[in-house]
């Protein structure tokens, strides 16, 4: 029986190579695509799945309250892990802290700095599940002075030299001995590192036993009986006995939770800490997106077929009435969709092959390899299964419930439903494409309003230099002022935080609003901070070398705090702000700047403190001023170089830093671009199909009507109308649908643009326009056949 449906498919496909090419090419991009985006998912609902107590593994949380928004802080102090240990032993079975550091490593005057350093506790490798190579996970980090590097990391300082216990210098005073390789970080890891080196070296630092020194994260492994919501309502009582002191004093309260170690990577989209996240709205967008072309790919296979039931009814009323029944029937078109299926199957699985080296490109990461996956295999046998009783199921019952009798005489009427059913689908097919096609030309506008709109600062040849080691930090105001020193330089700042990097929260009381604890951005900065970054002063001044009080005891703040602490601009001037968590020093404002976006524009403009404060700097900002921007990054490289030899230069701009915060945003943005026009030349290719079909079964009703005299353009017209009537409905249902999808999705930004109707009308103009160029071209060429040949077809 299979024999025979095999031979059948195949005769079928012979017969009618350019239906069947079509239905062919529209599945397998149309699983291709489903393959990639599966891959995609499966990576990122991954994270952290392979440690082996991971279920039981949580990272303890801060939760902060600031102006009415709840904040998550993973940064926890260093006494938080013996103290949790201490208190809840019957709840907490152990406690590991990590804190991320980059740090200058030597070997044989070679010299590296480190971004993936991390510093931890001695039984890392032991509450993690991270492999090592070489070494004992017990044991590695027992030494204050070892070191574990990954295999990647040791290939790059020892080469093909054994690197168990060769000696590495670790910011030109500290000696650590490798005691330890481990496996690259798994790509699915939100914790990714190069080198391991055990906090027990830092013990008896002051850091180390300060319950404010927030700078590290804390992991606990629960006790497999512990109800983690049991042990939540305990912390209030944590907090109060170990910081109830601390928050009195500064004014404001923390509480304490612990999330999952499977949901760290899901935290959110714009986290406070520097490890690996990820987006669930990108997930989701992608998911949605392989359905919805998946379903279009189908939805023409089912066009096509159905379309040409005509052409095998008297196959269906041959085998009826020699016996077949209505269900080998059914099974027979079945299996032949499951066969085409397969092929489509098979050649998505070649050109994702090929395709893998862009789309890893695209992600900015490799995949892990799919090959030893046995959920992929589910995938390939569960999308083969689907697509072919999807698509062939509608054109089995349908060919399958033919008359014998009048399909053998040929005059076999499908009736309206048939021709109903298949513009329906069609309809539905344009609607996922137009609103495709509609998110693209919102999504598109809101990015290039995000690019271009006025930041309220200049971020353009403005360049960041992190003060991120010793070299440069001991060395930082001769590092600046060599810098203002040269011609090419604009001005220069030495700042605690970018605009678009992090500004510290602090909390803060004020003359205008007494015994009231606010809690305020603020940014800690130089002198030349407003002309570097070109902030416009609105009321007051800026601090100036000829106020000697300026540097301890002034302040500027932007307008939204100015308006927060009920003033105009004007009557800020002269008022003091205290710093309650900091020194509680009173200090004067003395100006106030226009709005800034020091954020991004998904968050709206909070208030912000400038505060001159000396130690705490973490960049400089230089403002270049030549066209030859090259050339000057060249000079501020060699002036690093002087005054940092030991440490590499490095670099980056603002505007590139600014963009940097919409990288989810820019992704959503080209995988919509790139899908919504798979979307169409799918759902093209199906009009195309049925276009060319349409034409040859009215072949001789064209020639009569060419003898009787109608023009190319008559006919044209007869053959595209009925065709483009369900794209122009389905595009019609498709604008209120994307209307709400695209007002959800702007809902995650605080300044957005205003969507016009035009927008939604210039998506479906292309959409009709493509649709009309595809059937048109089929009717213009059956248009102009010659009649006579026209009324010879058989």
């Amino acid at each position: 029986m299979l024999k025979n449906y095999l031979l059948l498919a195949v005769k079928n496909f012979r017969k009618q190579k350019m239906f069947s090419l079509i239905n062919i090419l529209g599945l397998t991009v149309g699983i291709t695509c489903c393959l990639m985006i599966f891959l995609f998912i499966m990576n990122e609902f991954s994270y952290d799945n392979f440690h082996k107590n991971g279920k039981d593994i949580y990272r303890v949380m801060r939760v902060g309250n600031v102006n009415g928004e709840k904040r998550d802080i993973p940064y926890l102090s260093p006494p938080y892990s013996t103290a949790l240990l201490n208190d809840y032993p019957s709840y907490i079975k152990k406690a590991v802290r990590v804190d991320i550091d980059n740090d200058l490593i030597a070997y044989n005057n070679t010299f590296y700095n480190e971004k993936k350093i991390l510093l931890t506790d001695t039984n890392f490798f032991s509450f993690f599940s991270f492999h090592l190579l070489k070494g004992d996970p017990a044991a590695a980090l027992n030494e204050p002075s070892s070191i574990v590097m990954t295999a990647s990391a040791a290939k790059k300082y020892f080469g093909n030299e054994d690197p168990i216990g060769k000696v590495v210098k670790m910011n030109k005073e500290m000696d650590l001995k490798v005691t330890g390789i481990a496996e690259d970080a798994p790509v699915n890891s939100h914790l990714d590192f190069d080198m391991v080196i055990p906090l027990t070296h830092w013990k008896n630092a002051p850091w180390m036993n300060q319950w404010p020194s927030n700078s590290l994260f804390v992991y606990v492994q629960l006790n497999p009986a512990t109800n983690p919501e049991q042990l939540k309502k305990l912390f209030p009582a944590f907090m109060d006995k170990y910081m109830g002191k601390y928050y009195k004093e500064n004014g404001f309260k923390m509480d304490l939770s612990i999330n999952p170690l499977k949901g760290i990577y899901f935290e959110g989209e714009t986290p406070f800490d520097n490890v690996k996240h990820g987006s669930k709205k990108m997930v989701y967008i992608f998911m949605s997106i392989a359905v919805l072309i998946l379903i279009i790919a189908c939805i023409n296979f089912m066009n096509l077929a159905t379309a040409r039931a005509t052409d095998r009814s008297k196959e269906v009323g041959l085998r009826k009435v020699l016996g077949a029944l209505r269900k080998q029937l059914a099974w027979q078109f079945i299996f032949e969709s499951l066969l085409f299926a397969t092929v489509a199957t098979s050649l998505a699985i070649l050109l994702l092959q090929l395709l893998m080296p862009a789309y890893s490109n695209f992600l900015g990461y490799s995949l892990p390899s799919y090959w030893n996956n046995s959920w992929f295999y589910i995938f390939i046998i569960g999308i083969m299964a689907v697509v072919g009783i999807l698509a062939g199921s509608y054109p089995a019952l349908l060919l399958s419930s033919f008359s014998p009798i009048e399909s053998l005489k040929g005059k076999l009427k499908v009736g309206k439903n048939g021709a109903f059913f298949r513009k329906a689908l069609v309809v539905f097919q344009f609607g996922i494409s137009v609103l495709l096609i509609i998110s693209v030309t919102i999504v598109m506008n809101q990015m290039h309003y995000v690019r271009n709109t006025d930041l309220g600062f200049t971020k353009e040849q403005s360049l960041i230099v992190r003060l991120d080691n010793n070299g440069i930090w001991e060395k930082k105001i001769q590092f600046k002022n060599e810098l203002q020193q040269d011609p090419s330089i604009a001005s220069v700042s030495l700042m605690s935080g970018e605009p678009g990097g992090f500004h510290d929260t602090y909390g803060f009381e004020a003359e205008a609003k007494p015994g009231e604890k606010l809690m305020l951005n603020t940014e800690f900065a130089d002198f030349e901070y407003t002309k570097t970054l070109g902030l416009k002063i609105i009321a007051g001044r800026n601090f100036s070398a000829d106020f000697p009080t300026d540097s301890m005891r002034s302040v500027v703040i932007n307008h939204s705090a100015a308006t927060m602490l009920g003033y105009t601009p004007e009557q800020a001037i002269g008022k003091w702000v205290k710093n309650i968590t900091a020194d509680s020093l009173n200090r004067t404002i003395v100006g106030v700047v226009e709005d800034y976006h020091y954020a991004s524009l998904k968050q709206p403009i909070g208030p912000l403190v400038i505060s001159p404060k000396k130690d705490d700097r973490r960049l400089a900002l230089i403002k270049l001023k030549t066209a030859n921007v090259q050339q000057s990054v060249e000079r501020v490289k060699k002036i690093y170089t002087g005054v940092a030899p030991d440490y590499p230069f490095e670099y980056s701009f603002l505007d590139q830093r600014f963009d940097d915060l919409y990288k989810a945003e820019i992704k959503q943005e080209s995988l919509l671009s790139i899908f919504s026009v798979i979307a169409i030349c799918i759902a093209c290719l199906g009009l195309f199909g049925l276009a060319s079909y349409t034409a040859v079964k009215r072949t001789k009703e064209i020639g009569v009507r060419k003898v009787l005299g109608s023009s190319v353009k008559n006919i044209v017209m007869l053959l595209s109308k009925d065709l483009l009537k369900p794209v122009l409905l389905g595009t019609i249902i498709a604008v209120p649908a994307g209307y709400f999808i695209i007002q959800k999705w702007l809902q995650g930004f605080a300044y957005r643009v205003t969507v016009h109707w035009w927008l939604f009308a210039i998506a479906a103009l292309i959409a009709i326009f493509i649709a009309l160029i595809t059937v048109s071209a089929q009717a213009v060429k059956a248009a102009l056949a010659n009649p006579v040949k026209s009324l010879r077809t058989e």
